[in-house]
């Protein structure tokens, strides 16, 4: 998989997986896991669907309706992907935290809904419920921060719920943070993701 790494200043952070939104790159979201936390090391992964000419980390049959059957596929591949990259750059597997937005928050909800050990925690913007119907593994001692839109035309606020519900469900401690703009990934949003990073990871 296309990605970059970059090694961080402190040993003992989280290593951040970024996985970026639709049409977006390994690039995008770098200034916010400057934010989150500086002296993380960074592993930021490039979706390999191409919509139209955008990555993507998993196909679509329409706006909000997701081809299951690919994204379990991608989600292995993912998860995989980032076990090998553990091993290359000498990261610690088991020290992760996820940051996506949109398409990516999505991808890395449904690693949490597939894998117990994928992530110690995550800061997800603007996602939905990756797949519903299914038992997630146990996510007892998982932080998770949810960005959501109360006007988010892409993804509902009830969807946000549900996510924080089902991830509740299975033992994970969930922030939800609201705003009032859309499917956009604001400053105030990062800033509040960064505060949920601190009480949790520093």
């Amino acid at each position: 998989m296309i990605h970059l790494y970059e090694q961080g200043s402190n040993p003992n952070a989280p290593t951040l997986v970024l996985f970026h939104g639709t049409g977006g790159t390994e690039h995008d979201l770098l200034p916010i896991a400057k934010q989150l936390s500086e002296g993380s090391s960074v592993l930021s992964i490039r979706g390999n669907v191409l919509e139209n000419g955008m990555p993507r980390f998993f196909r679509r049959l329409a706006e909000g309706v997701f081809d299951i059957e690919d994204l379990v596929f991608r989600t292995r591949e993912v998860y995989e992907f980032i076990g090998k990259a553990a091993t290359q750059y000498g990261f610690d597997r088991n020290n992760l935290v996820a940051v996506g937005y949109s398409n990516g928050a999505n991808i890395a909800g449904s690693l949490l809904f597939h894998y117990q050990d994928a992530f110690r925690g995550a800061a997800l913007h603007h996602p939905m419920v990756p797949l519903r119907g299914i038992e997630l593994p146990d996510l007892s001692g998982v932080s998770v921060f949810i960005g959501a839109g109360r006007n988010d035309p892409i993804c509902s606020s009830q969807e946000s719920e549900d996510l924080a519900a089902l991830l509740q469900g299975a033992g994970a401690e969930v922030a939800v943070h609201w705003e009032n703009y859309g499917h956009r990934l604001t400053g105030t949003e990062v800033e509040a993701a960064a505060v949920w990073f601190q009480h949790y990871f520093a």
